[in-house]
Formats: structure tokens, sequence, C-alpha cells
């Protein structure tokens, strides 16, 4: 069964900064989009925050099994309306994975109900990706971990709650370390935060970071049981 995915970009600096248009000429999103394009799984469109209702509209989200979410500056610029609609769909059973800076979308923030700040520095330096749970299905394919030659810091604490599970942590050249895949359940949506993706490093053509976000798209759009029913109730046994 095909898999249907919306991938989502703010649509800014991709626009007005030579570095960034440099590294992604078509856009961050049609990169991320191109990796899941390679994979016969995914029927792929994009979206962005210039598009009618903020490409999140209603119709958008109902044909959306997974949705990517990539932001950097521009997240209070995401109307309360869509991120309404975007909440709704996760609930409902929707999956969605935030990339990067996305932590700090209005989005992420309230399905984790916390500040979701950490620590940053934009040095251009190594990161390696442990994995550390080889048995999970976003892992699938990869090695005990992997390098990115040139990514920006983020350093703990990070203040999200405790995963649901932890697949990736990573280490960073200054000596920090990270929490950089976790998954969490939200309703009957299933939600994977992913760590790297700094606008002006080549993060998303990379083989292993595909990987994990066509892994990560497949595990959200995973079998689900009986979609719950909520209020008034009659009794499920016959009278005795």
């Amino acid at each position: 069964m095909t898999i249907r995915v919306t991938v989502w970009s703010e649509r800014r600096q991709d626009v007005t900064d030579d570095a960034v248009r440099a590294v992604y000429p078509d856009g961050i999103h049609e990169a991320i989009a191109a990796g899941l394009r390679a994979d016969d799984d995914f029927d792929v469109r994009t979206a962005t925050r210039d598009d009618p209702d903020q490409g999140l509209g209603d119709a958008v989200l109902a044909d959306t099994a997974v949705l990517t979410w990539w932001g950097h500056v521009a997240h209070d610029a995401v109307p309360d309306t869509a991120v309404d609609r975007v909440h709704a769909r996760v609930l409902d059973g929707m999956g969605l994975i935030v990339l990067h800076s996305g932590h700090f979308s209005k989005i992420f923030k309230r399905l984790m109900g916390t500040s979701c700040d950490l620590k940053w520095r934009e040095d251009a330096k190594r990161e390696r990706l442990w994995v550390v749970d080889p048995s999970h299905p976003i892992a699938d394919g990869l090695g005990e971990s992997f390098v990115l030659e040139q990514e920006e810091m983020y350093g703990e604490h990070f203040d999200v709650p405790p995963a649901d599970e932890l697949v990736f942590v990573s280490w960073f050249e200054g000596g920090e370390v990270f929490r950089s895949g976790c998954t969490y359940r939200r309703g009957n949506g299933r939600v994977f935060y992913f760590r790297p993706g700094h606008e002006t490093h080549p993060t998303y053509h990379d083989p292993n970071v595909r990987r994990v976000i066509a892994n990560a798209a497949r595990w959200a759009a995973g079998p689900r049981g009986a979609r719950p029913v909520y209020g008034n109730a009659r009794p499920s046994e016959p009278p005795r």
C-alpha cells in the first residue's frame, strides 16, 4: 500500500539566503521529497507556508498519512488555526516527522507540552549519530552509527518529555551529546523528532539521513487499531 506523504516547509531561508540556495536550489522541502520519491512505498507531495491555508488545509491533511515538518525562522507566522488542524489530524492518526529546528514549531511544542528548548552552536563540525535502538524499524539498514561531517550542534538539556523510544543519540566535536531520534505517541498518531538538518549543510542529500526519514515515514504510517469512540456509550454486553 502506497503511503501518502506531505513534505512541508516554511520556505524562507532557501528563498532569501544565498548560502542556503547554494545547497538547496529547489528548496529544502524538495530535497527531503526527493529522498522519499526514490522509494516506491511513497506518494509524495510538497507544501509550503505560501500555499493556500499555509499548505495545511483540511483537504490536504485528510489525504496525508504522514506529514514531515521543517521550519526555522517563521514558526510564529504559522497561524494557530493551521496548528489546530494538524494537531487534530495527529490525534486522529496522521503521522508527524519533525525535523531539526522544527523542535521550536508551534505544533511540536503543543504536542510535547514543554518549551522544547536546547543548547545550540553553529560551528559546522562533525556529528556522529549513534543507533541506540538497533531493533527499531527507524534504524533499519543503518550501521551502529553514521557521521555528518558538517552540522550545527544541539546540546542537552533538551526540554521534551521522555521519549517513548529513543532511537539515536548524537555526539558532537565540542563534546556535547543530544537525544536526536525520539518517538512519541499522541492520541492515535505517531510522532518522530529527528535532529539533523541545518539549512546551510547538505544534510538532506545524505543517504543515511534519507534512509532514516523514509524508515520514519513507514513507521509513522504503521498499522493502527480500531479508531477510539468517545462519549456516552451503550453497554457492550447484552443484559442478563
